[in-house]
């Protein structure tokens, strides 16, 4: 079932590649397995997935250890400064990063390992007080500069989340946000090559507003059990 699940997902990103004049390898596919067990997880591998997302942080340590060879895991739900520790030495990219304060303590961590932590600063481009991330463009510019400034990061771009709605027009105005800001922070001399946005229900809309990373969950595993 879940090849199956990926097979028709990777048919329709190749679709939407194609309705956006894009090339598939620009984007990379992240399975999302919050509560999926190790079982289900490996049968992802074996179909080619490489690339997992996490949402909690002692759920991608314990994951870590037992699965780590030859895949990448990313670090994308919201991330408290006392659960740093247990990030660190799994993620390949944390995608959340969403104050100064949490970037500090990122980069301490960090050197502790000697990693240069690539990171993501999370961007709230909907009103839904569930979500999280920076909003302020002063803020959003503040913290970019504080993260170049840190020796042990390393950050390569911006994530979002769009609001839960089947209104397209609302999904689209916020991933083209996200773009827009992107543009913005690279003409003031940033550098900044990923855009993580885009889900099960949206990645279609995120594909064609240049996402470059899809966090896809139940479009692969089915619906879960929160």
């Amino acid at each position: 079932m879940i090849s199956e699940n990926i097979k028709r997902l990777e048919e329709k990103i190749l679709k939407a590649c194609e309705l956006s004049g894009r090339k598939r390898e620009e984007i990379t596919l992240i399975a999302v397995t919050k509560n999926q067990p190790v079982e289900v997880i490996k049968l992802a591998i074996q179909a080619g997935i490489k690339n997992f997302g996490e949402n909690k942080a002692q759920e991608l340590r314990d994951k870590f250890e037992i699965l780590s060879d030859n895949i990448y895991w990313h670090f994308i739900g919201h991330l408290q400064t006392n659960k740093v520790k247990y990030v660190i030495k799994a993620a390949e990219l944390i995608h959340s990063v969403d104050s100064i304060k949490l970037a500090e303590e990122i980069n301490k961590k960090a050197l502790q390992f000697n990693k240069k932590q690539k990171i993501l600063l999370e961007i709230k481009t909907s009103d839904e007080a569930t979500k999280f991330g920076l909003k302020d463009e002063k803020e959003i510019f503040e913290t970019a500069n504080y993260c170049f400034q840190c020796s042990n990061l390393n950050l390569i771009g911006l994530m979002t989340m769009a609001p839960f709605t089947n209104d397209e027009k609302l999904i689209k105005k916020s991933f083209e946000q996200l773009r827009k800001l992107k543009e913005k922070m690279n003409n003031e001399g940033f550098s900044i090559k990923e855009l993580s946005m885009g889900m099960s229900n949206d990645f279609e809309i995120a594909i064609q507003e240049g996402a470059t990373m899809l966090r896809v969950g139940t479009a692969i595993f089915g619906e879960r059990n929160n």
